[in-house]
């Protein structure tokens, strides 16, 4: 059964940084396409930022470009975000989605992806 498990998230001032981590485990997870997507209060489920099963393809949203970076490594079965100069409006519940597509793509759709963790809350205060 694969589990995914994030952790990392926290409360920062604007301007911060974060590293949020999401660990898959009960697959193969080099065969597994991974993605960040976040929802704020009041607000739908949106699509952050996405990397394929070897790592060599990476999507960032418009939200995060030049902020935001998504990075793995498969020997730890392991996804990073890295999050900087962060902004209020980066608050939200960040959850890790992980999909078999062992091949070079990335999705944004929720669809893409099958398994979920429950979510780690990040809090950036002005």
């Amino acid at each position: 059964q694969v589990q995914v498990v994030e952790s990392g998230g926290g409360s920062v001032q604007a301007g911060g940084s974060l590293r949020l981590s999401c660990v898959v485990s009960g697959g193969v997870f080099s065969t597994f396409a991974v993605a960040w997507f976040r929802q704020a209060p009041g607000k739908e489920r949106e699509f952050v930022a996405g990397i394929s099963a070897s790592g060599g393809t990476t999507y960032v949203a418009d939200s995060g470009k030049g902020r935001f970076t998504i990075s793995r490594d498969n020997a730890k079965n392991t996804a990073y975000l890295q999050t900087n100069s962060l902004k209020p409006e980066d608050t939200a519940v960040y959850y890790c989605a992980a999909g078999f597509r062992p091949f070079e793509s990335v999705r944004a759709t929720e669809t893409s992806y099958t398994y979920w963790g429950q979510g780690t809350q990040v809090t950036v205060s002005s």
